[in-house]
């Protein structure tokens, strides 16, 4: 079963991206499917890196905003498929995590809204400066879609596709996740962060460690029924002019990014927004959760994402 619904249909405009026969083999053979390094320097001058997946004769760019704890390395192969299909792809790290994290995050000062504000900010105005594309995509998994409304130029983004971008209010979550989500919420991440000084996500899970002020701000916002909407120190009002289509993926054995959870969110953040509901067995698969999207096996998938972009 997949399901749709849409507030208001984007433009259809075409980018320069060979998806089939020849014209895809031929990148696939010219690209550097390795990645070339990069770095990248905030307004506020902190140093972001990650990787550029250059694709020869592509005139659109792809950024791929992470979920919280997960490092750019994760998306390589989406990345990739993206590339050899023709569009130029970035995968970086936010400030604090994976590449763009200190020696030490003891003492190190970062908040979760930092990652909206000025990482993707900075890598959108990077890619518009550096690179000069005709279009900018963004696909945002988890907090990168949540987040995509505070970048500063809003107008550089042509369309975005977001993955499992919901609201992490703790009682829009499914199954157990429910309850995982209050005691974090209220007690263990709290609790752990302030002892340590950041938090070592590392130590019980796979992921990158946070800053102590992502940590602590993110557990804020899933005490909040309004999620990071409730947090009044941010910049609300840019989201009124992020008027990009949005594409916004849910997935139906995700209990981290409930089907609920994602219209709390979508609701609130984007004013152009088409619904997908996605039931993993439709597409062959026997689970995708909140991270499976993203991995190999997916690629039916990744094509329908890379065939909705260059509409827009």
């Amino acid at each position: 079963m997949i399901w749709w619904y849409s507030r208001r249909q984007g433009r259809k405009v075409h980018c320069n991206a060979g998806v089939h026969g020849q014209d895809n083999k031929e990148r696939v053979l010219n690209n550097n499917t390795t990645g070339e390094s990069v770095e990248i320097i905030s307004a506020d001058n902190h140093t972001l890196g990650g990787t550029l997946f250059s694709a020869k004769g592509s005139d659109c760019v792809l950024i791929i905003q992470s979920a919280t704890a997960v490092p750019h390395q994760f998306y390589r192969r989406f990345a990739q498929f993206m590339q050899h299909s023709g569009v130029t792809t970035l995968a970086y790290d936010f400030r604090g995590t994976g590449v763009s994290a200190p020696v030490s995050l003891k003492g190190f000062e970062a908040n979760c809204s930092d990652w909206g504000l000025h990482d993707m900010s900075a890598t959108l105005n990077w890619v518009h400066q550096t690179l000069s594309p005709r279009k900018i995509y963004f696909v945002g998994h988890s907090a990168g879609g949540q987040q995509a409304g505070l970048v500063d130029r809003p107008e550089l983004v042509d369309a975005m596709v977001t993955v499992c971008a919901q609201s992490g209010y703790w009682k829009y979550q499914g199954g157990s996740e429910k309850q995982k989500i209050c005691v974090m919420a209220y007690l263990f991440l709290p609790f752990v962060t302030r002892l340590f000084g950041y938090f070592p996500w590392s130590k019980f899970a796979s992921g990158c460690d946070l800053p102590k002020g992502v940590a602590l701000q993110w557990a804020q916002w899933c005490r909040n029924s309004d999620y990071l909407f409730g947090d009044s120190r941010l910049p609300l009002e840019r989201y009124r002019n992020f008027c990009a289509p949005v594409l916004a993926y849910s997935i139906d054995d995700d209990n981290w990014g409930t089907a609920k959870a994602v219209d709390a969110l979508m609701h609130r953040a984007y004013a152009n927004v088409d619904r997908q509901h996605i039931v993993p067995s439709d597409y062959g698969l026997q689970k995708l959760g909140h991270m499976g999207f993203f991995r190999q096996g997916s690629e039916r998938l990744w094509q329908d994402v890379l065939d909705w972009l260059l509409q827009h």
